[in-house]
């Protein structure tokens, strides 16, 4: 496949004689621009037709294409199963930066004024091994927030009013990746059940922003305004030094399956912009009905477009690509990491210097890519998350059951250096997204919790959501007053983010993690826009500890480089940027092949020293200790430490087990003998 053949400069161009609009459709045979009066959505005032060129763009050009006009198009061609014309069907303009909705389902683009003031704001660009990813919902973050205006609560505004920057800045995140904001719809199926999809993956548009995250007076004035809360929440998060990470959904539009709504690719051409097979019948490798053709240059073209934009236009600082490896299916759907697509979006110009993260997944044939994605990408690491899930939970609940935990520590090693038998020497620890959990299943206190979903509420009788949570309860399924169970559960919740945070990569918290918010055992609540998904600013003293702590946990991630490799280390060479790597176990003799693949070797101490880049030298030791008896270590002995200073025990929740208590930490030597409680884990920074 070559790259897209399309000319640039689809969609609307306006000019001081009105505007040009452009459009691809190679299966139409008529197409026309239809004007609507500015005071009734339903009048239209003019029809303007439109010629296509050698590369089956559609033109169409009138005085009246200015801002504020309300516009749709109409297109017309053969039938077939292949195709789903409709001369009297409104559709929407693919490339509308704005639109309106006209009843329950009927839509109409929208020209907008984009013109914004950044007041010389500019990108954060925060290098990617000192980046921290917080996923959020719009709406969820700031809908319960006191310290947030009512009318700002869960909207763009309010995610930008300094309540809510605060929070952020004092949690120490570094990135809000914001779950979809691209104009979005809830199925039909959810509609019928008088439900809405919350977390937005079902895209109606891929240019405007999801008016209903507005605040009611930008709704009101129109999408001009809409935009320009969008753009002025990018401003001020960036004069915050965070970045904005957009969740964007590509491989799929809300269209549906072949009986859905059409609203726009499917009225202009069904044949060149879904996948379908020689009968007309709908190739999903998504499981969303519909899959968007990628081994056809319009798609791709549509969605290169749509990136520039966003990166430019709105000064977005990453994507986080849903379903990713569905983008680089070829014209067999056979996934190429090399698909014109993917290789477009690391290598166009215009995109430089933006994070590119791959959800690395379909759910077509040889639908799961970890790992397999070019330089340049970095992936969400299912196998980090469920690795240090068994780690911490299942392992755990199996050790009381039979006496054994069933697994070793050579795969949590593996895992917390960086993934190398995931990712290939040329891409480095920083390919691997880290993530214990996401929007997609149990929150972490939920993961301590339950042993099984609990999703009645959703509507399908518990039958949705992953039955393979990597989950434990600790005895109990879901609340409990034991204080014992309370206990573990807590310092199971701060192990899993000490392991996410002092680990090699890019680590992703999840909204509310910080400081333990629960969904009641619903791990699929995408169609729950209530206090089930909203954060919760009402805390208990416990929560507030928590957080505290996963405060803690983000400072020792910035203030130790070794905790941060941008490259592997290679064996017996210094490499400027990777932290050399050197392992114990717990009586301090360095681990031999045994000690890898022992399951009953559950105790680790991990020396890692940087080599300085940009930063100073700086070199820590981690004890791993993940059995419910406590035990021994010895500190290693190692070339130029001379001692250990402890700065965090997740055994122990207060100020004095972060390493803050006091001006003149105690330095141990090495030798020393440590005491070290059940399940947990302690970082010391050698001297």
């Amino acid at each position: 496949m070559t790259p897209p053949r399309i000319a640039a400069g689809l969609g609307l161009r306006t000019t001081s004689s009105g505007g040009e609009l452009r459009v691809y459709s190679a299966s139409a045979t008529s197409m026309e621009i239809v004007l609507f009066d500015e005071a009734d959505p339903n009048w239209i005032v003019k029809t303007i037709p439109m010629t296509r060129d050698a590369n089956d763009v559609w033109h169409g050009r009138s005085r009246s294409l200015s801002p504020g006009r309300r516009y749709a198009l109409r297109a017309d061609g053969p039938g077939g199963p292949q195709n789903a014309f409709n001369p009297e069907r409104l559709l929407i303009d693919p490339y509308a930066r704005g639109l309106v909705r006209v009843g329950d389902s009927r839509w109409r683009s929208v020209i907008v004024d984009d013109n914004f003031n950044w007041n010389g704001s500019t990108k954060p660009n925060t290098p990617l091994d000192a980046t921290v990813i917080y996923e959020m919902h719009v709406r969820g973050f700031s809908k319960l927030n006191p310290d947030v205006p009512a009318e700002l609560r869960g909207t763009y505004a309010g995610l930008a009013h300094e309540a809510s920057i605060a929070a952020l800045k004092d949690l120490g995140v570094t990135a809000v990746e914001l779950l979809p904001v691209h104009a979005l719809v809830s199925e039909q199926r959810l509609k019928k059940q008088g439900l809405r999809n919350y977390w937005g993956y079902n895209t109606l548009n891929f240019f405007s922003p999801h008016s209903a995250y507005a605040t009611a007076a930008a709704q009101a004035e129109g999408p001009d305004a809409v935009l320009r809360e969008f753009k002025g929440m990018v401003k001020l998060l960036h004069e915050a030094g965070l970045e904005v990470i957009l969740d964007v959904v590509y491989n799929h539009t809300s269209e549906e399956g072949p009986f859905g709504p059409t609203v726009s690719l499917r009225g202009l051409d069904n044949a060149n912009y879904y996948r379908q097979d020689a009968h007309g019948a709908y190739i999903d490798v998504t499981g969303c009905g519909n899959t968007v053709n990628f081994g056809n240059d319009a798609p791709v073209q549509l969605v290169l477009d749509s990136l520039r934009y966003w990166a430019n236009e709105v000064q977005i600082d990453g994507f986080r690509f849903d379903l990713a490896a569905t983008l680089g299916r070829d014209a067999d759907v056979h996934f190429d990491p090399r698909h014109p697509l993917l290789d477009g979006i690391l290598n166009d110009p215009g995109l430089h210097g933006v994070k590119m993260i791959a959800e690395p997944w379909d759910v077509g044939m040889g639908g799961w890519q970890t790992g397999n994605f070019a330089p340049g990408w970095t992936e969400w690491n299912d196998r980090y998350r469920d690795r240090m899930r068994d780690f911490w939970l299942t392992d755990i609940a199996r050790e009381r059951s039979s006496g054994s935990a069933g697994s070793g520590i050579g795969r949590f090693a593996t895992r917390l250096a960086g993934s190398s038998n995931t990712f290939s020497a040329e891409r480095g620890p920083l390919a691997s997204l880290n993530f214990i959990t996401a929007h997609d299943g149990f929150t972490l206190a939920d993961l301590t919790a339950y042993d099984r979903k609990h999703n009645q509420g959703n509507g399908e009788s518990n039958r949705d959501g992953t039955d393979n949570n990597n989950s434990f309860n600790h005895g109990v399924e879901g609340p409990t007053s034991e204080p014992a169970i309370i206990a573990a559960r807590r310092k199971a919740m701060r192990n899993l983010l000490g392991t996410l945070l002092f680990s090699a990569g890019v680590p992703m918290l999840t909204a509310g993690d910080e400081f333990g918010r629960s969904q009641r055992g619903n791990n699929n609540a995408y169609c729950h826009d209530s206090e089930l998904t909203w954060l919760s600013w009402q805390r208990e003293p416990w929560q507030d500890e928590l957080r505290t702590v996963t405060r803690r946990l983000i400072e020792l991630r910035r203030e130790n480089p070794a905790l941060r490799p941008v490259h592997f280390a290679r064996l017996g060479e210094t490499t400027a940027g990777a932290s050399e790597m050197d392992w114990f176990d717990a009586g301090g003799d360095p681990m031999d092949e045994d000690d890898w693949h022992s399951p009953e070797a559950r105790t680790l101490q991990y020396l890692a020293a940087s080599t300085p880049d940009r930063e100073e030298f700086n070199r820590i030791l981690l004890i791993v200790h993940a059995t419910e008896s406590p035990t021994t270590v010895t500190l290693p002995a190692h070339e130029g430490v001379v001692g250990y200073e402890v700065l965090w025990d997740s055994a122990d929740d207060s100020l004095g087990g972060m390493g803050v208590s006091g001006p003149s930490p105690e330095i141990l030597s090495p030798g020393s003998l440590l005491s070290i409680a059940g399940t947990s884990m302690r970082l010391l920074r050698a001297h």
